[in-house]
């Protein structure tokens, strides 16, 4: 069955080394089906694979073997809430370790450019905080970051 609404996500030639790595890396993801291109086009060859069925955290995704016209940026990306340090470093860990980039605030680029934050509860819960003070030290700690301390957020948080 074809999901209502599905992510399409392009990938120059990549699409299914994307899909296995986050079905390797991320829980409730798998990769459902791969497709062969039925001829040539643009940025292939009748029989390479076009797309890739996937899902990561429950999302359903398209990857597509479009060519190297477009490039993933940061204006999209996937946020993952984690439960604990070890969860998020685990995540981190995957994505930065294997190619990928650190960047601020919780936020990493894999390797094929795709973005993801990494974002503990305990961070999206106290920068939400109904008490504004607590909201802007936990803010202001995650800012000073890359990836996010659990320990750091839980401290400011308590003040």
């Amino acid at each position: 069955m074809i999901p209502r609404n599905t992510l399409c996500l392009w990938y120059d030639g990549t699409a299914e080394e994307a899909a296995r790595f986050y079905a390797q890396t991320f829980p409730d993801s798998a990769v459902q089906a791969v497709h062969r291109a039925p001829a040539d086009y643009p940025a292939g060859k009748q029989g390479d694979v076009l797309t890739v069925n996937f899902t990561v955290a429950g999302v359903p995704c398209l990857g597509l073997n479009g060519g190297p016209q477009f490039r993933h940026n940061e204006s999209f990306s996937f946020q993952i809430a984690t439960d604990d340090q070890q969860e998020t470093d685990r995540l981190w860990n995957a994505i930065v370790g294997n190619g990928g980039q650190e960047s601020a605030c919780g936020w990493c680029k894999d390797r094929w450019g795709v973005s993801w934050q990494i974002t503990p509860r305990v961070l999206s819960e106290g920068t939400t905080d109904p008490d504004p003070a607590v909201a802007r030290r936990v803010f202001e700690a995650m800012m000073t970051m890359k990836k996010i301390d659990i320990a750091a957020i839980e401290a400011a948080r308590r003040g």
